[in-house]
């Protein structure tokens, strides 16, 4: 063994430490030099890495259900496509002119055909056209130049994305596309007023119940690996919750079609219709429909929580039950009506007959079923001339003036005057007729939904509820949100006095001007309205008289289910509260009930257990259900469960949903009108089917 030979080894021991040591000294200057003097430049170039990386990631956005579980708004991707000329450019990296010489080599041989595709993507714009359009953004060196000007769907998104040069990875060829949520309606434009808009959360439960449906966005950010860009998700996003309303849709297309057919029929300006559940409150069904200029209608505002005017003779119920409340009369009290015209602190109040000589003498029950002016206006004002404060505190008190703070934005409460002499606003000084004009319904603004939430209340045996929109809020199956009933007042008058003017409501439809109300089938009751209104357009003084003529009321009268009212505005037609809102209201409760009604389920012995008709659709779907129901379809029925490719099929009597879905997985755009089951298509069945059809489907009840 050879002895350590230390003056040969430790020279080059040393020589390696004054090396490694220098080299340290050497990295410290250049760290020094870097956050010094290079501190600037490096900073630059971290903002515009920062800016150009960082992607916000959007969450889906939360559907609208109703109350059983169908689909009333939900969210689908569309984008907005364009090319960046600069793809793959970085600021402060060399630019890679092989690759750059290469690309418009690429771009010059592939934009004839490149147009060409697009042109039968999108017809409305010539070959010509895209030609000079791309051109510009080419030589201009554009960042996110846009191919088409509107937002599209996801399958021409991809059909785009697969023409000549556009099929390029992203950093070279340069197309992309900026995904947006857009919010369909499947069943169309019905309660879309409440329900919210489709661009943006401006109203309706859209805007209500926006942190919930909205969600929270994630981040990620662009990292280069092995020469591609990936994105790298540091914060995933949250996608919103479902919300799950008491809109009925059926119920609501039924009040939607009575109310538009008497519109139509008269040619009206405006109508409302809203049906209530009486125990819980629940708004089953809310239409909003006004005359546009191309004469037809549609929702453009929530009138029926936000048009607030003089409700008219609908008032006249909550007058008489302050009074009977208050013990002033009991219903055998009698008025002398006389010929139908009373003087009153100067003023003539009129009765609806008065040209036919008045009511005479009638008591209090039958002042209201004939609706009689007269009658109540005396008894307000013999007892409550003198202190008209008690009557409106009357009035809060029974709940026709209850803030009901709604959560919809549209909702405005009402407004019902106290008696105030010193007042310069004319629109709320108090003289001497106001008393008796406000017993009738005039001199007050009233939302239609505070007239139903009080004649709510006086089915459901004087307990006032919340109107409610929105039972739940669901996410992954759970319940994170649950609504329940809200009681305003749990009694607004007497259980006697409420029992007295249940019967007095049934009297009105049953023999009194609630007559075309009512229904051989079952008892309603209800009170008349029709009261001259006066807005910015048609007022006491423009010659042309507006009348809102109103019917309000519930059904079965014995054990009341549902509250409604029908308000009706027009200068047309018959200014008849009972004829025009009444028969709509006789519709919607008839057509409400016989849904209700339950068929006689036939004993085992009498069911034929043949497979049932299997419409077109997914095979394995009908397949599952079949067995889940113990029934074994032969293969003639299995092969009408499939779809021929490349032809058209029949969608007729399919729902909406069903029939979208299966003509997208065709490859075919879908465009829908109406509401209901397909009724028609624009594409016969089996026509042979070509990439980009659009195929229009007109839907009906």
């Amino acid at each position: 063994m050879s002895r350590f030979q230390k003056k040969k080894v430790m020279p080059r021991y040393m020589a390696a430490a004054v090396v490694l040591s220098l080299l340290g000294i050497a990295v410290i200057a250049k760290a020094a030099y870097t956050m010094t003097a290079k501190k600037s430049y490096w900073q630059e170039v971290q903002k515009s890495h920062a800016g150009s990386t960082d992607i916000v990631c959007k969450p889906n956005r939360g559907n609208i259900l109703s109350c059983d579980g169908q689909l009333l708004a939900g969210s689908i991707p569309e984008y907005e496509i364009f090319i960046d000329f600069l793809a793959g450019y970085q600021k402060g990296v060399p630019e890679d002119t092989a690759w750059t010489h290469k690309r418009d080599t690429l771009w010059r041989d592939n934009l004839d055909s490149l147009c060409l595709g697009l042109h039968t993507i999108f017809p409305q714009r010539s070959v010509e056209e895209f030609r000079n359009h791309l051109s510009k953004g080419y030589a201009a060196k554009k960042r996110y130049w846009r191919i088409w000007n509107r937002k599209v769907d996801y399958a021409t998104y991809k059909a785009v994305q697969k023409l000549p040069f556009l099929r390029l990875p992203r950093y070279k060829g340069g197309f992309g596309g900026t995904e947006f949520p857009a919010r369909r309606h499947p069943f169309g434009s019905l309660a879309e007023r409440t329900i919210g808009s489709r661009d943006t959360a401006r109203y309706g439960i859209e805007l209500a119940f926006d942190s919930l449906l909205a969600g929270s966005q994630g981040k990620a950010h662009l990292q280069k690996v092995r020469n591609k860009m990936v994105t790298v998700v540091t914060t995933p996003a949250e996608d919103g919750a479902d919300v799950i309303s008491t809109i009925d849709v059926g119920m609501q297309d039924l009040c939607e079609q009575a109310l538009q057919n008497k519109l139509q029929e008269i040619n009206a300006l405006m109508g409302v219709a809203i049906l209530m559940e009486v125990p819980t409150g629940d708004v089953k069904a809310i239409v909003n429909l006004e005359r546009c200029a191309d004469g037809r209608y549609r929702e453009l505002l929530n009138h029926a929580l936000g048009y607030r005017c003089e409700p008219g003779s609908v008032f006249k119920t909550a007058s008489m039950l302050v009074a009977l409340d208050d013990g002033k009369v009991d219903t055998s009290y009698v008025i002398d009506t006389g010929s139908g015209i009373m003087k009153m602190h100067g003023a003539n109040m009129k009765d609806h007959n008065y040209h036919r000589g008045g009511y005479g003498a009638i008591n209090v029950a039958r002042t209201l079923e004939v609706s009689s002016n007269i009658g109540v206006s005396f008894v307000i004002d013999n007892f409550y001339g003198k202190n008209p404060t008690a009557y409106v505190e009357g009035l809060y008190r029974v709940g026709i003036g209850e803030d009901l703070k709604l959560p919809l934005n549209e909702y405005r409460p009402p407004k019902i005057r106290f008696p105030d002499t010193k007042t310069t606003n004319r629109s709320l000084y108090w003289s001497k007729t106001t008393l008796p004009w406000m017993s009738i319904g005039y001199e007050t603004q009233i939302a239609p939904i505070n007239t139903l939430t009080f004649y709510n209340a006086i089915a459901n045996d004087g307990r006032m509820m919340q109107p409610r929109f929105v039972k739940q809020v669901v996410k992954d199956g759970e319940v994170i949100e649950e609504y329940e009933p809200v009681v305003l007042k749990e009694q607004i008058a007497r259980p006697q006095t409420i029992k007295t003017m249940q019967t007095i409501l049934t009297h009105v439809v049953s023999q009194g001007l609630g007559k075309r109300a009512g229904s051989p089938k079952f008892s309603v009751a209800g009170k008349t309205g029709t009261a001259q209104v006066s807005d910015k357009e048609f007022n006491y003084h423009s010659g042309i008289r507006c009348h809102w003529l109103s019917f309000c009321g519930y059904f079965p009268a014995d054990k009341p289910r549902y509250s409604c009212i029908v308000c009706v505005k027009t200068t047309n037609g018959p200014a008849s509260g009972g004829l025009v809102s009444g028969s709509v209201f006789h519709e919607i409760s008839e057509g409400v009930m016989a849904k209700n009604i339950r068929t006689v389920i036939p004993k085992a012995d009498d069911i034929d257990l043949a497979a049932p008709v299997v419409k077109h659709g997914d095979p394995l779907a009908a397949g599952y259900v079949l067995k889940k129901l113990g029934m074994k379809a032969d293969k003639a029925e299995q092969d009408t469960l499939g779809i021929e490719t490349g032809v058209m099929p029949s969608v007729i009597g399919m729902g909406a949903r069903d029939a979208v879905y299966l003509l997208e997985r065709l490859g075919l755009k879908v465009r829908l009108t109406g509401t209901g089951n397909v009724q028609g298509q624009s594409i016969f069945k089996g026509t042979p089917l070509q990439k980009g059809m659009t195929c229009q489907l007109k839907l009906g009840s």
